[in-house]
């Protein structure tokens, strides 16, 4: 993790207080979390705790008594703020423990010296965090547990947020892809397994329970009999669901969420991508960790949470089966052609909320009124949905349909019940709308008329006391109190029915025995009112609990409809189509485009589109062509419009017709990795090697300028052997881009193989980027034209047309080897520019001419005047010194 848990005293000292004592305690459970310990109104740290938290939140670091004759270091947050910090804290890779008052100081008997009994009731840690505060709306947040069995890894990944539970079991060299398909913000792992970049995100070691033990568990938390009620679970997909099921009963302090069946997925089913790929491809994050220009930023058009986290889901883990893509598409489709339907669908989607998280709040009982009004306004949101949704639908819509179905009569009683709008924290009061519950009705009548009371005496004793500014204030530890001003002090305090209680600066504040017993009054029936509230919100979670698994799945419905609402906004327009996907090995895409570039480019300059064909007969399409002409582009367009056809998705294309793919590659883009001591080409071909093991021939694979990290006959000697691999070995769907232009001469002996290029014009001595894709094979570059076009200094591109031109006449790099090296240009220094010749200067030769020794008063007048008229058609900028006369 990024933070490091502090180092701390190691045991009680003698002494402490009774309120430390417990502190060490507690900290000696959670040795590798800060300690958020409560103390009346405020969460405070200590020690080590203390400095880790100050530095991490920039908040002042005190001291509070003594430990070891040294001060003891504190810092504190206010609990009513205490999610902010706690996010901060977070993302910071901090884990929390929250310590609680676990009674109410002011409920113990009169006199009681006993500590208040404090208990952690919470360990806040990255994936398993709740809160609205502390979570992406768009994004989920998974929890991965690890199990390896011999050569392969079980894996259980759950949201407690939204109550998701899968679980897989893969092959080691498939782990990187499934890490970069779930991105988890925590994960459960024995400490040998290599975890890539994800390293910082694993939490402590836990130990797992041997696989018969592991499945008793997960029956027992389920209720059920077996765990194969659920389906077919390998020993170590079982071992890590127990894993994740465990830690997360931990950190709740034995609570448990509200959890899905566990779910496995299998291997097949889902289209495979490396997190090599899903970098190159910026699915759902680009490279700089952002996601503005993403595929995802793309194409959402969703309008809540839900459907945000669902369509990122699926852009994430494409299907592979042809049926369930055209499910998906069905249900977008029929929202195309029924636009009144999707548009009143579109309207009940707006006001739906967060149900899932909401509801997962609420079953670890740290949900608020808010969050039960959230399932209010779902419920209602859902059954518009249901009324717009009329038969025959279509795919998804069908089983979307039935999940919104829910009995109305959860949704009437909430309507009934919660007022509008809800309060924050059910401490705020007012959560229960006034008439649904007789009896906190007539609680809060007794409480709201004492305090009219309040305000009738302050008049009297206003009039009795004879102070017209009198007032009547409460006081958190005296009560209800008298205070008035300075010039009335003396006059109230020989009165015998007044008590002095505290002076002021401005006053003093007296009581008065028939305030002491109103205070007691009012404040029991205050009591007895927040008393009667918290018991009507409990009974309406229980009920609602008690349909959790309902309101789940119309969560779910409600996410599903949103995707679809959202694809079918995306095809309106007309300039996105429904592909075809079959079982075939097929590809063609008519008139594509890149979908993130197409989206910067609105408004300022139109995207050019491109056809892509790889039948069998020609299913490795070599393109070469210039720099900046759009070779990378034209590769990502093809792997993005896969990845959107399998997503179910529109693809950005006139009409496109896709066999399924298994896996697709990428390999597209140049980066280094220095901190593991890899240089940009060893990056390369480690990308490289793990197309070449891992690609079969339903995969498809796209490559950018392999090769070019290293010296120009080992770069074009590795492209030409990954090339015939790809085309003879694998015989895989390939787009291979490249610089090396002499592999356009492989296509007489390798059959398969069809050499496009890039078009581009030449114009005035340059070129003009074309950016359409053609057949045939390039000629040049254009490298030193895209060097000028950056900026290289102009001498700089004039020498290396020079080197270039030599190159070209002693038949390229490949020809050095039959030139002298002193004729080579690499060998011949840059020629220094020649001085140009001088230009005759008028002035001078008329000075050459003069004899002075011969010269007669009247000559030498009129020689001058000849320098003047020959000075006035110089340079203005030149100016030549003459000798005075």
């Amino acid at each position: 993790m990024q933070g490091e848990s502090p180092r701390n005293p190691d045991k009680t000292p003698a002494g402490a207080t009774p309120a430390m004592a417990r502190w060490f305690e507690l900290k000696e459970q959670h040795p590798d979390a800060l300690l958020f310990f409560r103390m009346g109104d405020f969460y405070e740290m200590f020690f080590a705790d203390a400095e880790a938290a100050a530095a991490a939140l920039d908040i002042a670091l005190t001291a509070r008594g003594e430990h070891a004759g040294s001060p003891i270091a504190m810092c504190g947050v206010p609990v009513h703020a205490a999610e902010s910090y706690l996010a901060r804290l977070i993302r910071r890779g901090f884990r929390v423990a929250v310590a609680e008052q676990m009674e109410d100081p002011k409920s113990r008997p009169r006199g009681s010296k006993a500590p208040v009994r404090r208990d952690v009731v919470r360990l806040i840690t990255p994936g398993t965090i709740t809160e609205d505060a502390l979570l992406e709306a768009g994004r989920p947040n998974l929890l991965l547990a690890l199990a390896q069995e011999r050569d392969a890894v079980g894996a259980a990944w759950l949201d407690v947020s939204t109550g998701l539970f899968e679980t897989g079991f893969f092959s080691a060299p498939e782990l990187p892809a499934l890490l970069g398909r779930l991105e988890p913000a925590e994960i459960l792992a024995p400490s040998g397994l290599e975890l890539g970049d994800y390293a910082a995100r694993l939490a402590p070691e836990a130990i797992p329970s041997p696989p018969l033990v592991a499945r008793r568990r997960l029956a027992e938390a389920f209720g059920v009999a077996s765990l194969d009620a659920y389906g077919g679970f390998a020993d170590g997909e079982a071992i890590a669901a127990a894993l994740a099921l465990d830690y997360v009963r931990a950190t709740q302090a034995g609570a448990m969420p509200r959890l899905s069946r566990p779910a496995p997925q299998g291997r097949a089913g889902v289209l495979a991508m490396d997190a090599a790929t899903r970098a190159s491809l910026e699915i759902v994050r680009a490279r700089d960790a952002s996601a503005t220009h993403t595929l995802l930023a793309s194409v959402q058009r969703t309008l809540t949470a839900a459907g945000a986290r669902l369509l990122a889901a699926r852009l994430a883990a494409p299907l592979t089966d042809p049926e369930k893509i055209g499910a998906r598409q069905d249900a977008w489709s029929w929202l195309l052609a029924n636009p009144e339907a999707a548009n009143r669908l579109r309207a009940a989607l707006r006001s739906a909320p967060d149900m899932a998280r909401a509801l997962g709040r609420l079953s670890l009982g740290r949900g608020g009124p808010r969050d039960l009004a959230a399932l209010r306004d779902g419920l209602a949101g859902a059954a518009v949905a249901a009324e717009i949704l009329i038969a025959p639908l279509a795919g998804e819509l069908v089983e979307a349909r039935a999940a919104l179905a829910i009995d109305p009569a959860l949704a009437a009683r909430l309507a009934e019940a919660l007022a509008d709008p809800a309060p924050l924290r059910l401490d705020d009061g007012n959560a229960i709308r006034t008439g649904f519950d007789p009896e906190l009705d007539a609680e809060k009548r007794l409480r709201d008329d004492s305090r009219r009371v309040i305000a009738s005496l302050q008049l009297d004793y206003a009039q009795r006391f004879g102070v017209a500014s009198l007032k009547i204030r409460h006081h958190a530890q005296l009560g209800y109190v008298i205070e008035a001003p300075a010039a009335s002090v003396e006059t109230l305090r020989v009165h015998p029915d007044l008590t002095l209680r505290q002076g002021m600066a401005n006053g003093a504040r007296f009581s008065l025995p028939e305030l002491s017993e109103l205070d007691r009054k009012i404040t029991e029936a205050a009591d007895r009112a927040s008393a009667r509230e918290r018991a009507v919100f409990a009974r309406l979670v229980q009920e609602t609990l008690a349909k959790a698994e309902a309101i789940a799945a119309c969560a779910d419905a409600l996410a599903v409809l949103d995707v679809a609402q959202s694809a079918a906004r995306l095809a309106e327009p007309g300039t996105w189509c429904r592909p075809t996907v079959t079982d075939g090995e097929e590809f063609s895409i008519r008139a594509g485009r890149h979908p993130v570039v197409e989206a910067a480019l609105a408004g300022s300059a139109a995207f050019v589109p491109n056809h892509c064909e790889l039948p069998s007969a020609q299913r490795v399409l070599l393109l070469t062509g210039p720099n900046m002409a759009g070779k990378s582009t034209f590769l990502r367009q093809n792997a993005l419009a896969v990845i959107l056809a399998q997503a179910g998705l529109p693809v950005p294309a006139e009409a496109a017709r896709i066999g399924v793919v298994d896996r697709l590659f990428s390999r597209v883009g140049a980066a280094d990795d220095l901190a593991r001591g890899r240089s940009t080409f060893m990056v390369e071909m480690t990308e490289t090697a793990a197309i070449l093991h891992q690609a079969g021939p339903r995969s498809l694979v796209v490559v950018d300028e392999i090769g070019r990290g290293t010296a120009t006959l080992d770069g074009l000697a590795i492209a030409w052997a990954v090339l015939e691999a790809l085309h003879s070995t694998i015989r895989c769907r390939t787009i291979f881009a490249t610089h090396f232009h002499e592999l356009a001469g492989l296509a007489g002996r390798l059959p398969r193989l069809a050499p496009h290029t890039m078009r581009v014009k030449e114009w005035k001595g340059g070129v003009v980027f074309l950016h359409e894709v053609a057949e045939g094979a390039a000629g040049r570059s254009w490298g030193v034209h895209v060097a000028e076009l950056a900026g290289v200094p102009a001498p700089v591109v004039k020498r290396a047309a020079s080197l270039l031109a030599m190159l070209e006449r002693n038949g390229g790099p490949l020809g050095m080897t039959e030139a002298p090296l002193g004729e080579l240009p690499l060998f011949a220094a840059a020629a220094p520019a020649a001085d140009p010749a001088p230009s005759p200067d008028p002035l001078r030769e008329a000075l050459a001419e003069i004899d002075p020794d011969r010269l007669t008063p009247r000559e030498a007048l009129e020689i001058i005047y000849r320098i003047k008229s020959l000075l006035a058609v110089r340079d203005a900028d030149e100016e030549i010194p003459l000798p005075r006369c």
